[in-house]
């Protein structure tokens, strides 16, 4: 959703493959060893260190037609382990947005 995919893209390629593999388990049915509860229920988030940074990807299974991945982004908070308000906000944006589009395609399965 949104700009997620650009940017993980930006991501070292390390850490793309972290992701991939473990996006690839959830397609799959499975939980990543490193899958936690996110701020915003519904969401999942995978956590990846490089170096001294941290970065999320945040996803939904909760939705019926697909794996969402609602964001990506380098951890830069100064207020510890606590996700910023920015891109908690962010993700419930997507996640309704995500939410609308699961019901149209929903929709288009059920119409043919």
């Amino acid at each position: 959703m949104g700009s997620s995919l650009k940017d993980i893209s930006r991501f070292d390629p390390d850490l793309k493959g972290a992701f991939g593999y473990q996006l690839r388990q959830v397609q799959n049915g499975e939980t990543p060893f490193n899958a936690k509860p996110a701020e915003v229920p519904g969401t999942m988030k995978l956590v990846e260190n490089d170096d001294t940074d941290t970065y999320r990807v945040v996803y939904t299974v909760k939705l019926k037609t697909a794996v969402y991945v609602l964001h990506a982004f380098q951890k830069k908070s100064k207020s510890g382990i606590a996700t910023p308000q920015r891109d908690i906000d962010l993700i419930r944006k997507r996640l309704a947005s995500a939410a609308e589009l699961d019901r149209e395609r929903e929709e288009e399965r059920r119409n043919g």
